[in-house]
């Protein structure tokens, strides 16, 4: 990876993040991802789209409690799996992608969640996002996940300057070793969520304050 004053600079400004978001609840994928399954962690990820964590994780909690595997999962029923995830987000459509998966895990990968990025974006309703996310939290394989948080938060620092999720994850890449990519997600959406919010951000208490760009930034506190 080149070293350059733009990526030190990177690098110094998201330890001093790290130090500031330590100070906060984890996100709830990388809570469940303690489990250490594979298959926790990517249902977990179809949950928490476009859901805030609090009822992502009360949802998780109660869906594992019932079903924690492939197997166990194709033995609910659609309905029954709806009212156990209500109220995430577009429940009863991620319903029928949870039931999906499990099935073409059973199917076609003996039960087991592939490791691989390729395989993992073959399934119906996994990303690039949900797929990095599995490969990091789910098997310690290094992979940059960029959501909604580390999108805005890259560009907004002034790392990168991209327009798609894509972008900024190959950018981030060029940045950061390897050792830090997996670390990147939890960290950079926990200050997401409690610090550098989308619109109107906490700038006056925020560390890294001096290092930051403030791209699109209108208004803070």
């Amino acid at each position: 990876m080149p070293v350059s004053g733009k990526n030190i600079k990177a690098l110094k400004a998201f330890a001093l993040i790290k130090i500031q978001a330590g100070k906060f609840i984890l996100p709830s994928v990388t809570r469940v991802s303690f489990s250490n399954n594979p298959y926790k962690v990517l249902i977990s990820c179809v949950l928490s789209l476009r859901t805030k964590d609090k009822t992502t994780i009360a949802a998780s909690k109660r869906l594992f409690k019932v079903a924690d595997s492939p197997r166990r999962m194709i033995k609910l029923t659609l309905r029954r799996l709806e009212k156990i995830i209500y109220p995430v987000g577009f429940y009863r459509n991620k319903a029928k992608v949870i039931l999906g998966l499990s099935r073409s895990i059973i199917k076609d990968f003996k039960g087991l969640v592939p490791g691989k990025i390729e395989k993992l974006l073959g399934f119906r309703g996994v990303g690039r996002k949900t797929a990095n996310l599995v490969l990091g939290l789910g098997f310690g394989i290094p992979a940059i996940c960029v959501d909604t948080h580390v999108h805005r938060i890259s560009n907004r620092l002034g790392w990168i300057k991209t327009k798609t999720p894509e972008d900024t994850e190959k950018e981030l890449m060029n940045i950061f070793p390897r050792k830090l990519w997996i670390g990147l997600n939890t960290i950079l959406v926990s200050f997401g969520q409690n610090l550098c919010l989308p619109v109107s951000p906490f700038c006056s208490i925020c560390t890294v304050a001096d290092f930051c760009n403030k791209a699109g930034v209108k208004k803070s506190r």
